[in-house]
């Protein structure tokens, strides 16, 4: 049974996948930050979890580690940010790189080497449509989502020797609660 672990886990994107492959026959292992929601999640699922901010690598290292081989890695969590630079907050913006970039280079550095060894295994970067097209005002998150886009590309022929594929997917708006999360109200009825 192939294992997958999915960052950003507890709800939206990766909570519905989570399901989607549990049901499929996959064991799913769901990560985040915040420990009630993502084992209220896990209980849902009836899925393993593990607790790991992924802007951190040493905890993203020990949480993976204690989920046993990693088949499949999901990159999926992701934080947003919107608004002109000069009203953006500092500290918002490093979050949203740290989340939003760094996250997935921590995640995949956790899980390469042992799958390298294998010459088997499967990334997965959720990225966005900012991974690809700019638009005003979302300055500091596009640049988040194209450092994504450009470590997908960078994967995909680094790990090719190994067996191991690279994917970027790039989804557009979807009914989450990334911008509810954010403080920005904005209506995703449609």
């Amino acid at each position: 049974m192939k294992h997958v672990l999915i960052t950003g886990g507890s709800d939206g994107l990766g909570k519905a996948t989570a399901k989607k492959l549990i049901n499929g026959g996959y064991k799913v292992t769901i990560l985040a930050d915040h420990e009630d929601k993502l084992k209220a999640t896990a209980e849902e699922l009836n899925c393993e979890y593990v607790v790991a901010d992924v802007s951190d690598f040493k905890a993203v290292k020990q949480a993976i580690e204690k989920t046993g081989q990693v088949d499949i890695l999901i990159n999926n969590a992701g934080i947003w940010i919107q608004g002109s630079l000069e009203e953006n907050d500092p500290e918002r913006i490093k979050k949203v790189l740290e989340v939003n970039s760094l996250g997935p280079i921590n995640c995949t550095k956790a899980v390469v080497e042992e799958m390298k060894a294998r010459k088997n295994g499967k990334i997965i970067n959720i990225d966005s449509q900012g991974g690809l097209y700019a638009k005003a005002d979302r300055s500091a998150y596009t640049t988040s989502k194209w450092a994504l886009t450009g470590f997908t590309k960078a994967m995909q022929f680094e790990l090719k020797p190994f067996n191991i594929s690279v994917v970027g997917m790039y989804p557009g708006a979807m009914a989450t609660e990334i911008f509810k999360k954010a403080g920005n109200g904005r209506d995703m009825s449609k």
